[in-house]
């Protein structure tokens, strides 16, 4: 990949914009009066980290997954449960979010691959919606209400502690860097480019010897770890976990940001985040009956806005 030219392109350049601003975020928010958007970027991020790590399968490698959000309830959930238990170390739930997201991931995808088109979007739904109701019916950890988190994950690291809320935000902005450094480095190596090429035809490229399903497959466990650490994140950040973060609206919604910035683009899912919640958030402190309004919006960017944000940046004017 060509990362000099994708530095002067329109839509990389907006992304930068959009990092720096999370770069600045906790001093230029408070210094505009407006604090409460500190919060706002964080969850931002979180979400961002989540849609990189769709966008590795799908925009990529053309695996739609209608359950991917179930990893952020497998990160968030590993933070809940061991805490609940009194384990706080962080460095074990890490390893235990990690493997969690792993396991799972490797199990659905080897099922799912399987499959093609939409067969392969209902079975990753199906999946999803199984760890979903269990979940719901693990009353001993909320349920439906969820579960509340009393203390972060300890990393045993005096000035690293993850309960200052400066150091919580920029661990995500960090961990956000280092999906997005995975991300570009895994779609310009070779292990990328058979997962584009099997994406565009995948009998030709298994034509020549290469075994598609076993790159897939590990792409997919891949994507799952990255949204499982984002749902560690996201537990710590909130200090809360419920079934509703891993429910199939959504994975929705992660697939949503990913065609909103731009499929198939480094920066595409940290734009698309970007503008859906930032849209969302606005049009909600408008009116109540904001879904009406954002509904059509999204709308009318899936019919004209070919490629997302990056596609409508990218556009360059027609020649006479």
């Amino acid at each position: 990949m060509n990362m000099r030219a994708e530095l002067r392109n329109p839509a990389t350049i907006f992304a930068l914009l959009v990092m720096a601003l999370f770069a600045t975020g906790p001093f230029l928010m408070p210094a505009l009066d407006e604090p409460f958007y500190v919060i706002v970027f964080a969850r931002i991020m979180v979400w961002g980290i989540a849609a990189i790590s769709l966008n590795l399968i799908m925009g990529y490698g053309g695996m739609i997954s209608f359950g991917h959000a179930v990893y952020l309830g497998i990160g968030g959930y590993t933070v809940g449960i061991l805490a609940f238990h009194g384990v706080t170390d962080g460095w074990t739930q890490l390893a235990v979010a990690v493997f969690g997201s792993a396991f799972i991931a490797f199990v659905f995808g080897a099922i799912s691959l399987r499959t093609r088109g939409v067969y392969f979007i209902m079975i990753t739904l199906a999946l999803a919606q199984m760890i979903f109701f269990l979940s719901v019916s693990a009353e001993r950890y909320g349920s439906d209400d969820g579960l509340n988190i009393l203390s972060r994950s300890d990393f045993g690291v005096g000035f690293f502690d993850l309960e200052d809320q400066m150091t919580m935000y920029y661990t995500i902005f960090a961990v956000l860097l280092l999906a997005l450094l995975v991300s570009w480095r895994i779609v310009g190596s070779r292990f990328g480019n058979v997962i584009r090429a099997a994406k565009s035809n995948e009998t030709r490229v298994q034509a020549v010897g290469v075994a598609t399903y076993r790159y897939r497959l590990t792409a997919f466990v891949i994507a799952g770890v990255m949204c499982g650490i984002a749902g560690l994140l996201q537990a710590n950040l909130e200090r809360f976990v419920s079934p509703d973060m891993m429910s199939w609206p959504r994975s929705g919604e992660l697939i949503f940001m990913v065609v909103l910035g731009g499929m198939s683009t480094i920066f595409g899912p940290v734009t698309g985040a970007f503008v859906y919640l930032m849209v969302s958030d606005f049009l909600a402190e408008w009116t109540i009956h904001w879904h009406i309004v954002f509904g059509p919006l999204l709308v009318l960017v899936v019919l004209f806005a070919r490629g997302g944000i990056a596609g409508l940046l990218d556009r360059k004017p027609a020649r006479e």
